[in-house]
């Protein structure tokens, strides 16, 4: 089998970048261990714990990009017709011109049914992935032109979504500035129930700017955890972000365009952002009739801060999603109609599910309070190929290029390893940023059996996810 080494993380960028820049994950292929073995955070994240309790089964998490394909055998049964925004590429939704789109749906929703069982899984592979293909963004003339056409489009994309089932929504690309369409579309996805999840971007080493969707008020940003558990240099920062995911190294079902087998690994906040969105997939299998407030408010509740006690920072937002805790031990999901971040002023969809909860603090406060994300940046949409990018994993041999990522995380206190007894609600909000395809990455494949990411917890909400 062979794999490769992507960065994904989609964004539209100018002409002037450098190669092409593949915002995700790169791609390579390995075989020595098998393809589960190789999968560290579903280890760390205690996959296999959690799908005795949920795997997302009666879900639907679009995944709005490049396409998904429908012959990947770790995505057979997976994926539903959806809709082609992309009129002038081959094929129609179910066809991956970069290979970015698979990618997502296999880290959200691969079942690892790949000969006989040796494939690759998401975390959440009980889930149906609704895809909705995007126009390439790198075909723009400009960063201009690319904003432009993703905010044409991508409106369209999140109402359709919404419209056809979509309790999540993944959208792992971003560009620079957003428009009150984009907004509009958000807020629309929200009243009707569903949330939005959106990389930050993989711009953390240059500009570093924010970029939307992940900025636009209502929208979950995310950026990526490395296997320590720090925020990695690629991710891009600020106070546009809510909460972090693993984003490093990950081994996961792609498209043809990025492997010729099928499987790639890769790293970037688009990985990460697939990871946060396939952990709402989990939580609302198991509680259907939570509201999108209260998957959110308990995705919150039970994350992983960082270490030094701070209840958010800029690097990794309120901290680590930690699904299994959600599950086990979830707590009140207090308010049905309130969103828990303080980003948004507008009360979501309501539902007669679980009582609001009197001691829920952070929502009072911060429900009518919207701190403003402006939509004054522009980054088109763009698959790119950052720089230093795909690797191809062919039986074992990575060939290709990729660069080595020095980790300078001074300031960044990495994500608790086990939870406090009682996580406070979120604080004052931040605006967001978003990023597609994360940079490439030389990371050794392998787990540390001390992760925070999920490691064993006594009662209550522990740290680790």
């Amino acid at each position: 089998m062979s794999s490769s080494r992507t960065r994904y993380g989609r964004r539209v960028v100018s002409s002037t970048a450098l190669g092409l820049l593949l915002v995700g994950a790169a791609a390579t292929p390995a075989l020595a261990e098998s393809n589960r073995e190789k999968q560290w955070y579903l280890t760390a994240m205690k996959a296999e714990s959690m799908w005795r309790t949920s795997n997302g089964e009666g879900v639907t998490v679009a995944v709005i990009d490049s396409g998904v394909e429908l012959s990947n055998p770790d995505l057979q049964g997976r994926i539903l017709d959806g809709l082609d925004l992309a009129p002038k590429e081959a094929g129609d939704e179910h066809t991956d011109y970069e290979g970015h789109g698979t990618g997502m749906a296999g880290l959200i929703a691969g079942t690892g049914a790949r000969r006989g069982g040796q494939g690759a899984f998401g975390l959440a592979p009980g889930a149906k992935i609704l895809p909705i293909r995007m126009p390439d963004g790198s075909k723009a003339n400009n960063q201009y032109g690319a904003a432009k056409q993703f905010n044409k489009v991508a409106p369209k994309a999140i109402r359709f979504a919404v419209d056809h089932g979509a309790k999540v929504i993944n959208i792992s690309q971003g560009v620079l500035n957003g428009s009150p369409q984009l907004t509009d579309s958000v807020d629309y996805a929200l009243k009707k129930g569903a949330l939005i999840f959106a990389s930050t971007g993989n711009d953390g080493e240059g500009l570093n700017k924010a970029e939307y969707p992940a900025a636009t008020p209502g929208v979950v940003a995310v950026s990526a955890l490395g296997k320590d558990l720090h925020m990695t240099d690629e991710s891009t920062h600020g106070k546009q972000v809510d909460i972090a995911a693993p984003g490093d190294d990950m081994v996961h079902a792609c498209g043809s365009k990025s492997s010729d087998t099928g499987l790639c690994r890769s790293h970037g906040t688009s990985d990460a952002t697939a990871l946060a969105s396939a952990s709402a997939a989990l939580i609302w299998s198991k509680h259907p009739n939570w509201t999108n407030n209260q998957i959110l408010r308990v995705m919150l509740n039970t994350i992983g801060g960082a270490a030094n006690g701070d209840r958010r920072n800029d690097f990794t937002g309120y901290g680590s999603v930690r699904p299994r805790i959600a599950l086990t031990n979830p707590g009140n999901p207090g308010p049905a109609d309130k969103y828990p971040l303080p980003d948004y002023p507008v009360a979501a969809a309501k539902s007669p599910s679980a009582e609001p909860s009197k001691a829920e603090g952070g929502d009072k406060s911060a429900a009518p309070a919207a701190a403003s994300k402006s939509d004054d940046s522009n980054t088109p949409l763009w698959i790119g190929i950052g720089v230093g990018a795909a690797v191809v994993i062919a039986a074992g041999v990575a060939v290709g290029v990729t660069r080595s990522r020095k980790r300078s995380a001074a300031q960044q206190p990495p994500a608790y390893p086990y939870a406090p007894a009682s996580v406070p609600a979120p604080g004052p909000g931040q605006p967001q940023q978003y990023q597609s395809y994360g940079a490439p990455q030389n990371h050794p494949v392998g787990h540390d059996p001390n992760s925070p990411y999920g490691g064993p917890q006594g009662p209550g909400p522990s740290t680790r996810g």
